[in-house]
């Protein structure tokens, strides 16, 4: 089927789709110029240390206060260090934003720097080199070999390691290569620069979060990058250029006045079917999805279907067909963290084993980590899936209340 990836602007938002087909399976919805992203590393100050909450609160600029787990404090690298061997309020040291504010939450940040390549990422905090668990035993271990080749320990910035995406799965050794000394160069620029920079000094800022994602495609998710606004092919044309040369091939300025792309992929109504409240499902049943502060609600109603005289194969049919479905919408709406799915009431065990099983092995195609935790004695399912980015429906409220 085929796969592509578009960038365009609509409202004066850079929205990005990714389409499988006709259909989006990812929309993301972001400012033109966002301050304090996910990825950005600064020269921060502890403000104070909550040790009953095992906490320290570090200012990154003037009331930009973030929340930094006592328990992430490490390896840091410091700039400034007061007498004691442990944080103490005062202390200046390098952190990089690891969650953003979501709701009455505080930015979260991190002492362990990340630098992102297409293939690897250089970690500090660790010298234990990592490789993606979606990869088999033998890749696994031909990356951990390339990375004792090329080994990134140095005295200027403490430990570092290397952690090989799924991407990096069966991608020649050139190429790693290349991301392992862009990734290197970058971080000793980033230590030189911290030794002179001044507190709340923002030493690496992460690229548009509309370019970044294209490091994360899989080869096999997008087969063509579209955009049909000229500023944003140059900006993307300049993206791979530096960091994923072998994918300027894919890249294609879509221009047709009589055929817009937004007109020709249906792109504003992908986007308003994912962000109502009432999903339809093809056999007539629907799902109602509700986000909450705490959690996200999913019911599953048989709504339209008609399942005759065999009433546990109608009901087990709906929940299946509601289990892939709600799959793809976690990943298209961006839903993260605890997840409950009240599914239609099945009697036979074997049943909710294969409702089970079925909702599993769609979760599983999820690129960010979604884990199926347990059915309760309520027949109520428990998903999580892993904060990323902030959902769908709360970037878009951000900037149009009204919707």
């Amino acid at each position: 089927m085929d796969k592509k990836y578009l960038i365009t602007r609509m409202d004066g938002r850079i929205y990005s789709f990714l389409m499988s087909g006709q259909d989006a399976v990812e929309i993301h919805c972001d400012a033109a110029h966002d301050e304090y992203v996910i990825g950005n590393i600064y020269v921060g100050r502890i403000k104070n240390i909550a040790k009953n909450i095992g906490a320290a609160f570090v200012e990154i600029a003037q009331d930009m206060v973030c929340h930094l787990a006592l328990d992430d404090i490490k390896h840091p690298i410091y700039t400034k260090k007061g007498t004691s061997a442990l944080p103490q309020a005062g202390d200046e040291l390098l952190v990089q934003i690891a969650r953003e504010g979501m709701k009455t939450k505080r930015p979260s940040v991190t002492t362990n720097l990340s630098l992102h390549g297409k293939y690897v990422l250089l970690t500090t905090g660790t010298d234990r080199d990592a490789v993606s668990s979606k990869l088999d035993r033998a890749e696994k271990q031909r990356l951990l070999s390339l990375a004792e080749e090329f080994s990134c320990q140095a005295a200027a910035g403490g430990v570092r390691s290397w952690l090989f995406r799924t991407n990096a799965g069966g991608a020649p050794v050139g190429l790693l290569q290349r991301d392992m000394e862009l990734l290197n160069r970058e971080y000793e620029a980033l230590m030189e620069k911290a030794r002179y920079r001044t507190c709340y000094s923002c030493l690496y800022r992460m690229p548009a979060a509309y370019l970044l994602r294209l490091s994360n495609l899989y080869d096999s998710e997008a087969e063509r990058i579209l955009t049909d606004e000229a500023d944003l092919h140059e900006e993307i044309l300049a993206y791979l250029t530096a960091s994923q040369p072998e994918d300027v091939r894919k890249l294609v300025f879509y221009q047709d006045d009589l055929l817009p792309m937004k007109k020709l992929y249906s792109l504003e109504r992908q986007l308003a079917e994912a962000l109502q409240e009432r999903v339809w499902l093809k056999s007539g049943g629907y799902l109602v999805i509700q986000p909450t502060e705490a959690l996200t609600v999913i019911d599953v109603n048989t709504g339209k279907f008609e399942g005759g005289r065999k009433r546990e194969a109608a009901f087990l049919k709906v929940n299946c067909e509601a289990a892939v479905e709600i799959a793809r919408q976690l990943r298209l709406r961006n839903i993260s963290g605890i997840i409950i799915i009240d599914f239609i009431n099945l009697e036979e065990e074997e049943s909710r084993k294969k409702l089970l099983a079925t909702l599993e092995a769609e979760l599983k195609r999820d690129p960010i980590r979604t884990t199926l935790v347990d059915m309760t004695r309520l027949s109520l399912v428990e998903v999580t899936r892993q904060k990323k980015e902030k959902p769908l429906a709360e970037c878009m409220r951000a900037v149009f209340p009204d919707r």
